[in-house]
């Protein structure tokens, strides 16, 4: 048999997306500074796409790539660009991504295998009966995660399906990790660090303070976060 030397498999990996709305790089560094502080350690070395939608089209993309080198990012791609920027990405290694649109919903009823049947009808939710604190990280695989007590600063619970808060969240959650959009997070006191469903993730300092201290429920809408009151 043929010695094996590589294989190609489609998989799906979490990729933050920045949005850039101005062309000077001093106000970008300095909103990236105040950005990253809140949640260093969540985007340490993270790999980044940057929407070139709203900037010009002679914006400098090997001055970007600095810069996101200096924050400990790795622009892997870019999206909505020139043609010009196009150009660029190409001769240096970076990805031209096409903006994903979301999928119309079905109407038909989607098909049973004949063996689905003897499937397990669910996994059984990881219960953590107390604290999480900070420095410690919990996940929850394939299923959702429950924390009887609260979430400290510093701390990070991660599961492919919900997680529910009974206490404080002040650490970091994200939910849906394996992009699961109907990922949900539930809990009785926000003061996350980071909220993330699916790959979105909003920073405490874009919470709604009128939920700050408050029961909340976290859900995307429209590929959008959305945080209400319980």
């Amino acid at each position: 048999m043929p010695l094996r030397i590589i294989e190609l498999k489609g998989s799906l990996f979490t990729l933050s997306v920045v949005k850039i709305y101005s062309d000077s790089l001093e106000l970008i560094s300095s909103s990236l500074s105040k950005k990253l502080a809140s949640a260093p350690n969540f985007f340490a070395n993270a790999p980044m796409v940057a929407d070139l939608e709203k900037v010009d089209d002679t914006f400098p993309l090997s001055e970007l790539v600095a810069l996101f080198s200096e924050f400990n990012l790795v622009l892997v791609g870019i999206t909505h660009a020139s043609e010009q920027q196009k150009s660029y990405a190409s001769t240096h290694g970076l990805a031209v991504l096409n903006a994903g649109k979301t999928a119309p919903e079905s109407t038909e009823k989607p098909e049973i295998p004949p063996d689905a049947t003897n499937a397990p009808a669910f996994v059984a939710s990881k219960i953590v009966r107390g604290n999480v604190r900070s420095g410690q990280q919990v996940y929850a695989a394939d299923t959702d995660l429950i924390i009887t007590g609260s979430v400290s600063a510093g701390a990070e619970v991660i599961a492919d399906g919900d997680i529910h808060v009974h206490g404080a969240l002040r650490g970091r959650a994200i939910a849906g990790a394996k992009l699961n959009p109907h990922a949900r997070i539930i809990c009785q006191n926000m003061q996350a660090e980071l909220i993330s469903i699916a790959g979105n993730y909003l920073l405490s300092d874009s919470i709604n303070s009128d939920l700050w201290q408050q029961a909340a429920l976290v859900e995307l809408n429209d590929g959008k976060i959305l945080i209400s009151a319980l």
